[in-house]
């Protein structure tokens, strides 16, 4: 059994092999999408709130003939302070998958280590796996693979960790620009450059925006205020000063650059209105392919496709 926790956890074929699924899905929405997991089940915990998540891994499971149920940390022990190994316990013997979207991650792994059926992280403090499968399936419809260099600018927070994870595995040039004190964990870079050594990739850590962007292809950002971080958002804006995505800083990149952001974005802060709804951006395609890339992932962790004869 496979939890999807961390992009960490999964080899370059296994990455890609799930997003190419991700894909074949997708297609069979316009023709007759198959019920890959009929009659199964989707916990879905939620300590942390989400317009993108809740409604992508709901309308997902069903477009797979299957069911989810939404547990708000309210709806359940967890919140009248049950551990959380009893909660993975007794909610793994009822349900077949189980996705968490939660503050830390050292909780989804203590819940994973006890759950008898495969965990999804929907979003940790440090990692938010679902959402670099959905930008890079993004990307390889918009014309952009492998040999793209990426531009996270902003907070080294769990975008920036699990891209700079994904692009150091696939074989992607990677390049992070962070204020002063707000780098991705030293682990996460360290273990990014180990694997950048045998995939080829190219990493660079900087605090200087336009040395991230520059000849990029794809330019990404995050906000800078985090759920969690709301007592810090006046210090956080005045330290962010000059990491605004903005038009000036988009002319850097290539001319056929994409601009990402996984949303909720704060305009004005992080990016402009301009480029946000500028023709570089693909934010609502991304967006989109949340449903899309989170099917593959349940499909490819129940190992649906083979057992329908397709792969």
């Amino acid at each position: 059994m496979r939890h999807f926790l961390t992009i960490r956890d999964f080899k370059r074929n296994e990455l890609l092999e799930i997003i190419e699924l991700a894909i074949e899905i997708k297609k069979e929405l316009h023709s007759t999408p198959i019920k890959y997991l009929e009659g199964k089940t989707l916990g879905m915990i939620f300590a942390k709130s989400s317009t993108r998540t809740r409604v992508s891994f709901e309308v997902g499971m069903y477009q797979l003939g299957g069911h989810a149920l939404f547990l708000s940390s309210r709806d359940l022990q967890l919140g009248r302070g049950e551990r959380m190994s009893d909660t993975a316990r007794v909610i793994s013997r009822m349900v077949d998958m189980i996705m968490i979207r939660t503050f830390s991650h050292s909780g989804i792994e203590e819940f994973a280590k006890y759950s008898k059926v495969p965990v999804i992280n929907g979003l940790t403090d440090k990692y938010h796996p679902v959402q670099i499968l959905a930008d890079y399936m993004t990307m390889i419809e918009h014309g952009k693979g492998a040999k793209s260099n990426i531009a996270y600018v902003g907070d080294g927070n769990n975008i920036a960790s699990s891209w700079l994870l994904f692009a150091s595995k696939i074989g992607m040039d990677i390049r992070i620009a962070t204020p002063k004190g707000y780098e991705v964990d030293a682990d996460v870079v360290k273990y990014a450059r180990e694997c950048a050594r045998i995939s080829g990739s190219r990493i660079l850590i900087s605090n200087l925006p336009q040395e991230a962007v520059i000849f990029s292809d794809v330019v990404i950002t995050d906000t800078w205020v985090s759920m969690g971080d709301e007592e810090e958002k006046e210090k956080r804006i005045a330290d962010f000063e000059g990491f605004k995505v903005d038009s000036q800083l988009m002319a850097i990149a290539k001319k056929d650059a994409l601009f990402m952001h996984c949303l909720p974005a704060y305009r004005g802060l992080e990016v402009t209105n301009g480029v946000l709804e500028g023709k570089q951006s693909v934010v609502f395609d991304e967006a989109e392919n949340r449903l899309h890339a989170q099917k593959g992932v349940m499909v490819w962790l129940n190992n649906a496709r083979k057992r329908h004869n397709l792969g």
